[in-house]
C-alpha cells in the first residue's frame, strides 16, 4: 500500500471508510499529491446492495466518493489526531473513576451506609467509615474498599495531570483561544471542538456542523408535509453534544437568576421563558456550534454583542 501511494506518477482521487488508521493513510496519501476523501461507514452500508465482502465494500467506497451529496470526513494532522488520543484518554480515567466509585458506593449500601452523590463526599468518607469498628463491615470488605480507595485517588491526580496537559495546549492554540471565549464554553470543550470542526471548511453551512454533533431536529418528512422532530440520537460526538448541553446549561440558570447583559443572553432567556430550560439548552448549544464554526472560518475574536439601551 505504501509503494501504491508514493510510487504513482499520477495522482488519483484516494478514498477509504473512516476507520482505525483511516487518518495515517490519508495523510501519506495527501502528502504524495493524491486527493483524499474519508467516507463515513454509515454512508457506505447505505450503497451495499449485496452481500458484504471486500469487493462490494470496495465497490460501496469507490460510489460514496462520486457522489456530490456525501462529504467526507474532516482530515486531522497528528498534532490534532495527539490532541483527540489525549481527550479520550481523560474521557476513558472518568468512566473508570465513576465505575469505581459506583461500586463502592453499592458495597456499602448492602450494609446500610448510605453516601451522597459525588466523588468528595465518598473521598472523604471512606477514611471514618474504615476506621469505625462498630459499623458492622467484615475484614474482608474493608481491604477491598481500602485498595479501591487508592486507586481512586490514582485516578483522580490522573485526571488533574490530563486536565494541565489539556489547559498548555489550549494556550498555545489559537483556535482553542477564540472558541474560549464562548458562553459555556470551557478547555475540555474547546479542544473538542477544534478537533471536530478543523478548518471549517468542511461544512458548507455553519447550520451542517450543528446537524453533524446532533444538535438540529430530526425531520421525516413526506407528500409535502414536513415533519419536525426532536433531535437525532445518532450523531457523530455523542460525548461533545453532551458537554455542549451541560456548558449552554450552565448559561441558561445564569440567564434565569439575572438580568440578561447580551442580546444573545436576551434571546436566550425568551426561550426559556416559551419552551423551558432543556429546550432553550440545545438551542444555546446550537449557536455555539455555529458561531465556531464562523469565528474558524473568519480567522475572527469574538465580540458579544451588549444590550442596546
Amino acid at each position: 500500500m505504501i509503494k501504491l501511494l508514493t510510487g504513482k506518477k499520477r495522482f488519483s482521487l484516494v478514498a477509504m471508510e473512516a476507520c482505525g488508521g483511516s487518518h495515517y493513510w490519508a495523510r501519506l496519501a495527501k502528502r504524495n499529491g493524491h486527493e483524499v476523501k474519508i467516507i463515513q461507514p454509515r454512508a457506505v452500508k447505505g450503497l451495499q446492495l449485496k452481500q458484504k465482502t471486500d469487493k462490494n465494500d470496495a465497490y460501496a467506497v469507490g460510489v460514496a466518493a462520486l457522489l456530490p451529496h456525501i462529504f467526507s470526513c474532516n482530515l486531522m494532522s497528528e498534532d490534532e489526531q495527539g490532541l483527540q488520543c489525549l481527550d479520550r484518554a481523560r474521557a476513558l480515567q472518568l468512566a473508570q473513576r465513576t465505575a469505581l466509585s459506583n461500586q463502592m458506593r453499592g458495597f456499602l449500601n448492602e450494609y446500610g451506609i448510605v453516601l451522597p452523590k459525588g466523588i468528595a463526599p465518598l473521598v472523604k468518607r471512606i477514611p471514618e467509615i474504615l476506621e469505625d469498628a462498630e459499623n458492622g463491615l467484615p475484614d474482608s470488605l474493608r481491604q477491598v474498599l481500602a485498595s479501591q480507595a487508592d486507586i481512586l485517588a490514582m485516578q483522580t491526580d490522573q485526571i488533574e495531570y490530563y486536565d494541565c496537559l489539556i489547559t498548555e495546549h489550549i494556550k498555545q492554540n489559537k483556535i482553542c483561544q477564540k472558541l474560549s471565549k464562548l458562553e459555556g464554553v470551557g478547555p475540555i470543550i474547546a479542544l473538542g471542538l477544534m478537533i471536530r470542526l478543523g478548518d471549517g471548511k468542511e461544512f458548507t453551512h455553519s447550520r451542517d456542523a450543528s446537524a453533524c454533533i446532533g444538535l438540529t431536529p430530526k425531520q421525516h418528512s413526506t407528500g409535502g408535509k414536513e415533519r419536525i422532530g426532536h433531535i437525532s440520537k445518532s450523531c457523530a460526538d455523542k460525548r461533545l453534544r453532551s458537554l455542549l448541553y451541560q456548558g449552554a446549561m450552565s448559561i441558561v440558570y445564569k440567564v434565569t437568576l439575572r438580568a440578561p447583559t447580551t442580546e444573545k443572553e436576551r434571546w436566550l432567556k425568551s426561550i426559556v421563558e416559551r419552551r423551558g430550560k432543556k429546550i432553550a439548552a440545545i438551542a444555546m448549544a446550537n449557536k455555539t456550534v455555529r458561531t465556531a464554526v464562523a469565528l474558524i472560518k473568519s480567522d475572527s475574536d469574538y465580540q458579544p454583542l451588549p444590550i442596546q439601551a
